[in-house]
């Protein structure tokens, strides 16, 4: 059986690899990558081998098949960088029949109220507030998760999500976009494996400017006229192992280790090169009676320069906490959204629930 994992591995990660070769922006869709549900966030994201409930549709799809209720719903909000910038987050999931399930998610992170000063002179020229006009510049993703057993590898778990992609830029911009992830969960002697690419045949962005509106001020400035253009995500591969240790009758540890490759040139990450960059990152669960618990996440790892132009590393740590009454699960995560210079934690809360 864990032959047959690894080869399913190895056959993504080539196909991921090809396609890498398109011409990309490095960085793309990014908000896709910040994570869901308190727990995740709450363990550095360390969720790919272990996830077993409804925020499956979005970790991996595989893990949907671990759900036990029959209908599963989710909701999530954060706000980031003191209030500026905040992520919803609402997720509902069902088994098919005995051998699939499928799972719908909704994501958006936005920025509202942002102050439009084009008009803020009148024909006098004259300053005047009250010509600011706001708007908000929205990312949303729609994704629809199918998970399935199959019956000639037992214990092997298969999932996909179609996602739908749009982005808002008040009246300026917006873009709309589809891609594909697919991902595979397998238990071998105790331990679980897991593994998801995201955007696997590569996710497009069709953006549509309306440069009309920006054209007096753009050009005064000269900065370039913005024209409609197609944007590619490139595939991103990540591989979880994990384990679970009972420690006592009412005590239990699980551990949990996710690497993140990433096929676009080197980015600033623990391990880099011109070809595959690898993003380690680990977690720590305790539980008391797999009613309340404790977790621990490290992860993004990151090179930073110093005003002498030395360099040294830091990296991200989380915290969280869980509690599970009957078919309710309240999780807490103290979590930053990566900017480890001037952190700016988050306090962030989910709530999910199950019914027979």
């Amino acid at each position: 059986m864990f032959r047959a994992f690894y080869t399913c591995i190895s056959l993504l990660l080539i196909f991921g690899t090809s396609l890498a070769q398109t011409s990309a922006p490095k960085f793309s869709n990014e908000f896709l990558s910040i994570g869901v549900g308190a727990r995740g966030l709450a363990m550095s994201g360390n969720q790919v081998a272990t996830v077993s409930d409804v925020t499956a549709g979005y970790w991996n799809p595989a893990g949907l098949l671990n759900i036990e209720d029959k209908y599963e719903f989710s909701l999530m909000h954060a706000e980031y960088f003191a209030g500026i910038s905040s992520l919803d987050y609402a997720a509902f999931a069902t088994p098919v029949d005995s051998s699939s399930h499928i799972a719908l998610s909704l994501i958006r992170f936005a920025t509202d109220d942002i102050p439009d000063t084009r008009f803020l002179y009148d024909a006098n020229g004259a300053i005047n507030y009250d010509n600011i006009r706001f708007f908000s510049a929205a990312d949303y993703a729609f994704l629809v998760s199918y998970a399935r057993r199959l019956p000639i590898l037992n214990g092997l778990r298969l999932g996909a999500n179609f996602k739908v992609v749009h982005r808002i830029a008040g009246n300026f911009a917006n873009a709309w976009g589809f891609g594909l992830d697919v991902g595979a969960q397998m238990d071998y002697k105790g331990w679980n494996l897991g593994l998801v690419i995201h955007d696997v045949t590569g996710t497009f962005n069709a953006w549509s400017h309306n440069a009309d509106l920006v054209f007096d001020v753009f050009t005064q400035t000269g900065n370039e006229i913005p024209s409609n253009s197609i944007e590619i995500t490139l595939p991103k591969a990540t591989f979880g192992v994990a384990r679970y240790f009972p420690l006592h009758a009412k005590f239990g540890m699980e551990l949990a280790v996710d690497f993140v490759s990433s096929f676009d040139g080197r980015r600033n990450v623990l391990v880099k090169s011109e070809v595959i960059s690898l993003d380690p990152s680990a977690a720590l669960e305790m539980d008391y009676k797999q009613t309340v618990f404790l977790r621990f996440g490290a992860g993004d790892v990151q090179e930073v320069k110093d005003f002498d132009n030395s360099t040294y590393r830091t990296f991200q740590p989380n915290f969280g906490l869980g509690f599970a009454i009957k078919k309710v699960t309240i999780d807490y995560a103290l979590t930053d959204i990566g900017d480890q210079s001037e952190s700016l934690y988050s306090h962030v809360f989910s709530v999910k629930a199950g019914l027979n």
